[in-house]
């Protein structure tokens, strides 16, 4: 049986709160978007928070409240979602890409210093597959920034949380995020200060904001986060073991940090479509980690963005999620060990 590069953590506990709030008959945004905020809010303490339809809707709240001019050059990683660019663009904005480290994937002051000018107003720090940014030392730029913590939720840097530096914060429940929630996003502000500022977008059309259905299944996810975090690390400890094997290597967490083991990325010194091949034939699917990021989507920013578009063509995904059985573990293990 073959074994997914992705798969959602749901089980039981989601399925059952989901149809609890479908036997209330009221699906769309009410009682379980506002209790979600507050479950969020215990483990995150925040000052505010909007539960919103989708990232796209929670990066662009986060931009409108920061209030920068149009046509400001707002600065994000070119392995960030492609999404952000075109969020960027509608408002007026302009997307500026930067180049990423090549032990980790991130944002560095290096890299965003040589793409400032004096019309940019804003970064948008994406945390790369969950390996958590220096984000105090990008702080120390003086930008305003917005973090993004979908897929390093539960991850730390020195004492404090990931999504915990930026003015404002934007946690994805899509899918592939960490909590998964079958779509929408949480943006939330830290302060009070810019939790003032969120407020006054509060007031919004039904169709921007997080149906129940879906707050529902993320209620759980948050109370399960810890139990899937243990089992996320006991996984990637295995992989660890057998991965020393192979001559290809991995992206690493910079820094005071634990990683939240959000997957297992590989940095192939073979061809992708050679190595994709000999793990079907093995029933195990590799995805290639950076297929939706905004350099994958821009030949232009090759010559620009080297570092990044290098990792966007080798940096391969290994299955890595709390579904995984222990022989299931196991097969992708040796197939990890074995790679060409």
């Amino acid at each position: 049986m073959r074994i997914d590069a992705y798969s959602p953590t749901i089980r039981r506990k989601e399925m059952d709160a989901v149809l609890t709030a479908m036997v209330q008959e009221h699906v769309g945004p009410g009682d379980q978007s506002q209790k979600l905020i507050q479950t969020a809010k215990e483990y995150l303490e925040f000052d505010y928070c909007l539960a919103l339809r989708s990232p796209v809707n929670a990066i662009m709240t986060a931009l409108l409240a920061m209030d920068v001019p149009e046509k400001s050059e707002i600065l994000i990683s070119a392995l960030s979602p492609a999404y952000y660019a075109n969020a960027i663009s509608d408002l007026g904005l302009i997307p500026i890409s930067c180049d990423v480290d090549e032990s980790s994937g991130n944002l560095t002051v290096e890299t965003v210093r040589q793409k400032l000018t004096s019309n940019t107003k804003a970064l948008v720090v994406h945390h790369s597959l969950g390996l958590v940014t220096d984000t105090p030392q990008l702080m120390d730029l003086g930008l305003p920034l917005i973090e993004d913590c979908s897929r390093s939720f539960g991850a730390h840097w020195a004492d404090k949380r990931a999504g915990s530096f930026g003015h404002f914060t934007v946690l994805g429940l899509e899918e592939r995020d960490v909590l998964t929630a079958g779509g929408g996003a949480l943006v939330y502000a830290m302060g009070r200060r810019e939790g003032t500022v969120l407020r006054r977008y509060s007031d919004l059309y039904p169709e921007y904001r997080l149906p129940d259905l879906n707050a529902a299944l993320a209620i759980v996810q948050f109370r399960e986060a810890e139990r899937n975090y243990a089992i996320r690390k006991e996984i990637a400890a295995a992989y660890a073991q057998t991965s020393l094997r192979t001559r290809h290597k991995t992206l690493i967490q910079n820094g005071e940090s634990e990683y939240n083991n959000y997957t297992y990325p590989i940095v192939l010194e073979t061809g992708f479509k050679d190595v994709r091949a000999y793990a079907a034939k093995k029933e195990v699917e590799l995805a290639s980690a950076f297929e939706d990021s905004v350099v994958s989507k821009r030949t232009d920013l090759v010559k620009s963005c080297p570092v990044a578009a290098s990792l966007a063509l080798r940096t391969v995904l290994v299955p890595l999620y709390p579904r995984l059985g222990k022989a299931q573990v196991l097969k992708v293990a040796k197939v990890l060990a074995t790679l060409p």
